[in-house]
């Protein structure tokens, strides 16, 4: 889809950005697409999926998703061409707890882990208050935000101070740009989730969605 394809939604209009528009500078933190995610419905009734995987770097490495299992020689690949191993992510976020989304958790036994509502360094979780809606402070740039409603604990990460402005990786709170009323059909509150949705669009001026690639905000 080209990037004058614009997506009208009450006050807020979504453009798609390209692939090559999927790389955010900033300081102190960047915000890099590795692989956009996908969902194909399929003639038999299946459909093909696999979820958005992003790279943050500055003060922190951080991870956000990390594919399905299919995808780890990709993910160990991609990084090491970046010139990181797995050993040098600080921080792996799941978005939530699907397959496609989480599948590769373990190349990264080091890292601070924060899938859904729970935080953990090893076997040790720590408290946190996400469940109670308040988000968690990785540093004053980067914060992981409840954004329920496609399950009952997904987060999204909020990037600020990037060159696109602040960056939200979302998961699966947007399928894609076009997503329309979709996202109803696999949501497990959707009245929840359109509430999640609208906080997005109100406070991201780029949005990184769950299943394709970024698509940039304009307020009316």
């Amino acid at each position: 889809m080209g990037t004058d394809s614009k997506v009208v939604c009450g006050e807020f209009r979504r453009v798609p950005l390209s692939e090559s528009q999927s790389d955010f500078p900033g300081q102190p933190y960047s915000v890099s697409v590795l692989k956009a995610g996908y969902c194909l419905p399929q003639s038999d009734g299946t459909f093909k999926a696999n979820g958005t995987i992003t790279l943050i770097t500055g003060p922190r490495t951080i991870l956000v998703d990390t594919g399905g299992p299919w995808d780890r020689d990709f993910l160990l690949t991609t990084l090491k061409k970046r010139r990181l191993e797995p050993g040098d992510i600080d921080v792996v976020v799941g978005t939530h707890g699907h397959s496609d989304h989480i599948g590769n958790l373990s190349l990264f036994p080091t890292a601070v882990m924060i899938v859904g509502h729970d935080i953990s360094e090893g076997d040790s979780y720590r408290p946190n208050k996400l469940a109670e809606g308040h988000a968690h402070y990785i540093d004053e740039h980067v914060s992981v935000v409840p954004s329920p409603g496609h399950t009952g604990q997904d987060v999204s990460v909020q990037v600020t101070g990037t060159s696109a402005g602040t960056v939200l990786v979302a998961g699966d709170l947007f399928e894609c740009c076009s997503d329309e009323d979709s996202w109803r059909d696999v949501s497990m509150d959707t009245a929840v989730q359109e509430v999640s949705r609208q906080e997005a669009l109100r406070t991201a001026d780029v949005i990184i969605p769950g299943h394709g690639l970024p698509f940039r905000v304009l307020r009316n």
